[in-house]
């Protein structure tokens, strides 16, 4: 059985002005994962990560850390660290005492001091910096030495608040990889906070969706993705086709609906819970176009419509796709597939829209949360 590093338990935290930033969060992080919080500005995963770390007192509700409750210990009696967006670097000392810091004022022999440097600067690539001040080196190159400071004096948990939100985009892809890169290396559990969609589904084990104080759906990243729960979750992690239906039987092994005009549309059975009303989704990049006339298999869900607009993205070509029946659908095809690049569909053009019954996924409305 996995051991469990972090549980909150029934946490919540409400500040004097009357606003309830965390609403009886519960959840566990196990060891040595990566685990991610995500969620919009105000959605309280930043004051959950402070909570964890000791910064903030929560309201009520229990933390525990590696089975010990901690919840009303200061920052400095807990096991872990944290590194922060600003990175909050001595500016007057080198690199190498950036890093010694925490040994120094555990009063570290020195010897063993600068082999703990040394191996903290190989693992984040920095070997040959020990000398250099904050101001002389990049972002990125700052992010590490934090992220080495941090990691220098073992925490069971290392807690990161947007580290990477003061790079650029490039530097920020880089230092994705090279984060989860460093956690797969010193086994250390990692409680990421951070707004970014992209960020998160790359480096994470598993991401808390947060939304007005709760948590939404946790789970893996491709489990968020391709099983969204709510139409938050849906519509935060990338772009969901959403249609209202109702349930309407079995066929063929398959859950049956009929959207509003009237159409049939199919989906794996475990997705229909015995609700009457329905809330359909498909992500763009699982339908496929066809001309009007067909071409499209007899076991996908199809829809009608023309085209509306066409983006070309490099990567893909989006269309918008005005729905013969009512709303409208976006629709994202590979240019790879097509060898000459050239947009098969064009503005007007009337266009069948399919897609398999088993990309079909069923949410749930914004006001249920999985918290």
């Amino acid at each position: 059985m996995t051991a469990i590093d972090v549980r909150l338990l029934e946490v919540t935290k409400s500040f004097g002005n009357g606003i309830l930033a965390v609403d009886r969060v519960s959840l566990d992080v196990r060891d040595g994962e990566f685990f991610s919080l995500l969620g919009p500005s105000g959605c309280g995963k930043t004051t959950t990560l402070r909570m964890i770390g000791g910064f903030e007192e929560p309201t009520s509700g229990r933390i525990e850390l590696q089975g010990q409750d901690v919840t009303w210990l200061p920052p400095y009696k807990r096991n872990v660290n944290t590194v922060f967006q600003n990175y909050a670097l001595f500016p007057h000392l080198s690199i190498f005492e950036n890093v010694a810091f925490g040994l120094r004022r555990k009063k570290v022999a020195s010897d063993q001091v600068r082999q703990r440097v040394g191996e903290m600067l190989e693992l984040v690539e920095l070997r040959g910096f020990e000398q250099r001040r904050p101001g002389q080196i990049s972002g990125g190159q700052a992010q590490r030495v934090a992220l080495a400071r941090a990691l220098i004096n073992r925490p069971a948990v290392l807690l990161l608040d947007e580290p990477l939100g003061a790079l650029d985009l490039k530097l920020r892809k880089q230092m994705q990889l090279e984060l989860k890169r460093i956690q797969q290396e010193v086994g250390i559990t990692f409680i990421y906070v951070t707004h970014d969609q992209d960020e998160a589904m790359t480096m994470s084990d598993r991401i808390c969706v947060m939304h007005g104080g709760r948590y939404e759906q946790l789970g893996p990243p491709q489990e968020l993705y391709e099983r969204p729960q709510t139409r938050f979750v849906a519509s935060f992690l990338g772009i969901s086709n959403l249609m209202a239906a109702s349930s309407d039987g079995v066929s063929d092994g398959y859950a049956v609906a009929r959207l509003r005009d009237g159409t049939e549309v199919r989906l794996p059975r475990p997705m229909v819970d015995g609700s009457h009303d329905l809330e359909l989704g498909v992500r763009p990049e699982k339908i496929r176009l066809h001309p009007a006339a067909g071409g499209a298999e007899t076991a996908d869900n199809l829809l009608h419509g023309h085209v509306r607009d066409v983006s070309y993205t490099g990567v893909s070509t989006q269309y918008l796709i005005d729905l013969s029946g009512g709303g409208a659908m976006t629709v994202y095809e590979q240019n790879s597939a097509r060898a000459d690049g050239r947009l098969i569909h064009r503005p007007g053009e009337e266009v069948a829209v399919a897609w398999s019954p088993d990309d079909t996924f069923v949410v749930r409305s914004d006001a249920a949360t999985a918290a």
